[in-house]
């Protein structure tokens, strides 16, 4: 079990599925969140789960719920959030809707993490993962900024930041489900593992 704590993101608005995807069913579980925890609670000792009202989810868990004064539903407010709640220095992040990374995937991006380091992120050739990888405390003050300035673009906070990029060849781990067509991809690529 690993020490980092894990936080699931599944705030988001799900504009593109029309539904929110974070309730859907998916691996013989109630909920993609609930599927998620589950078989990330297998990997790490601490999982959270990162939402802007806690009330959508018929289960228990460890909630951060999103900053109050915040609208939006970028993943900005969760990471304001999940620094204030958390004492750790890191915490691995990854978004509801990639049920795939697994405990390979998940091991090489911390062991290449270092101390002096903003964060590490997973890479694909399609590009940067954001809503996979590590974050460190010594970038909560820019996620603060952000989130003042209403700017919640993660690929340009990475890129100005001290990040490590973790190159994976393989992108089946990074499916997102982002449109009804991706579900039942991933619903099919489910039956066949």
């Amino acid at each position: 079990m690993l020490g980092i704590p894990c936080v699931i993101f599944a705030g988001g608005k799900s504009s593109r599925m029309g539904e929110d995807k974070s309730l859907l069913p998916f691996g013989g579980f109630y909920t993609l969140t609930e599927f998620q925890l589950f078989r990330l609670n297998k990997i790490f000792k601490n999982v959270y789960i990162s939402c802007k009202d806690k009330s959508k989810f018929n289960f228990q868990a460890d909630f951060i719920e999103d900053i109050k004064t915040s609208s939006t539903y970028a993943p900005t407010a969760g990471f304001v959030a999940i620094f204030e709640h958390l004492t750790c220095d890191r915490f691995f992040a990854l978004s509801v809707d990639t049920p795939f990374v697994g405990k390979n995937e998940i091991g090489q991006l911390i062991n290449a993490d270092k101390s002096d380091y903003d964060a590490t992120i997973a890479k694909t050739a399609s590009g940067m993962q954001p809503m996979c990888g590590i974050y460190h405390r010594s970038i909560s003050e820019k996620f603060n900024q952000m989130l003042k300035e209403e700017n919640h673009k993660l690929g340009y906070l990475l890129k100005n930041s001290k990040t490590i990029f973790v190159d994976f060849k393989d992108e089946k781990p990074f499916l997102n489900l982002n449109h009804p067509h991706e579900y039942q991809e991933a619903l099919a690529h489910l039956s066949t593992i």
